[in-house]
């Protein structure tokens, strides 16, 4: 994964790679933003997804077969995903504390069924790492109608603010 802030433009608030990829595993959710696709004619379109960073140059979703999300990233597989950390409202400053990291990339969809069945493997670690057997068992009952898409990573850049309150 390319870690790039060169083009952000409050550079006293970077995230070190390494504070970036920490919120990167252990974020909860992010949202995907995508162009719509051209017959609603209306724009962008974001949507929160639980997501698995493989380690490497990937970040992968699990969804339906179908759906409007689908639809748009066959039309345009170019996406940005953002991830927002620890928030805190500071409201005597009138400001807000944040970390937050973006990933740009393309997105990759009709997987093999190999690496569909490792990445809901990921996701059962991240997600119910505790209930690993019954995950196991429900990935093999719902594996037909489960869909996975993957997100190649370009680059990421991450932000953050810290208050002293």
């Amino acid at each position: 994964m390319k870690y790039n802030n060169e083009t952000v433009r409050r550079q006293e608030r970077l995230l070190t790679e390494d504070e970036a990829i920490n919120l990167l595993c252990t974020g909860e959710y992010g949202i995907l933003s995508m162009i719509e696709s051209l017959d609603k004619g209306i724009g962008g379109y974001g949507i929160p997804l639980n997501y698995v960073w493989d380690g490497n140059d990937s970040i992968y979703f699990h969804c339906a077969p179908e759906g409007y999300k689908l639809d748009c990233l066959k039309k345009n597989p170019k996406v940005s995903f953002s991830v927002i950390g620890h928030t805190k409202v500071i409201s005597h400053k009138f400001t807000t504390a944040y970390e937050s990291i973006v990933v740009r990339g393309n997105v990759v969809m009709d997987l093999p069924e190999e690496e569909r069945r490792k990445a809901l493997i990921l996701v059962l670690d991240k997600y119910s790492p505790t209930d690993k057997e019954v995950g196991l068992k429900y990935i093999e009952k719902s594996f037909h109608r489960t869909n996975i898409i993957r997100l190649d990573i370009i680059e990421a850049s991450g932000k953050t603010k810290r208050i002293k309150e």
